[in-house]
């Protein structure tokens, strides 16, 4: 009975891992693979060669990619294994209507913390006296209720 015990014992603990689980998402190794992209020399195809294709494309007067690279792992045993950030890397290319690379911009995680964001609210922009308010309340309504029939169903009760 006692070697039943230590065969259990032995199998559970075997299968743990004193090694953090790494949980990746984005393009591996992006700080050293974009120090290979160059300002005015490297072009699209050269670009997708080297880290593929972008995580974000957006289309301005230029063409803006966004590459990512994030890594995560489970913090220690007092924040209850929640998911800890330690590597947040993000590379932002310019590119010009021909194709060239025109700026390049690269971001770590000690560089975002740095970044600002601005905390402030927007206001509403109508009343409750506007066209705009009466419109979308009587939109709301007519969602709400299409046929009518709780306004009959009203109607009856109060008539009673």
């Amino acid at each position: 009975m006692n070697k039943l015990y230590i065969f259990f014992l032995f199998l559970i603990l075997s299968n743990c891992s004193f090694k953090p689980v790494v949980k990746h998402h984005g393009v591996p190794f992006l700080e050293k693979k974009q120090k290979t992209i160059f300002v005015n020399k490297s072009n699209k195809n050269d670009i997708i060669k080297i880290l593929g294709n972008p995580s974000t494309k957006s289309k301005f007067d230029n063409d803006i990619w966004i590459y990512i690279e994030r890594k995560q792992t489970q913090s220690k045993l007092k924040n209850l294994g929640r998911m800890k950030i330690f590597k947040n890397d993000v590379l932002v290319l310019e590119i010009d209507k021909y194709g060239i690379l025109k700026k390049k911009e690269f971001y770590n995680i000690d560089d975002m913390k740095n970044i600002e964001i601005v905390r402030t609210n927007t206001e509403v922009g109508f009343e409750k006296n506007s066209f705009i308010y009466k419109f979308m309340s009587s939109m709301r309504q007519k969602m709400n209720d299409p046929l009518g029939t709780r306004a009959k169903k009203r109607k009856e009760i109060n008539q009673r």
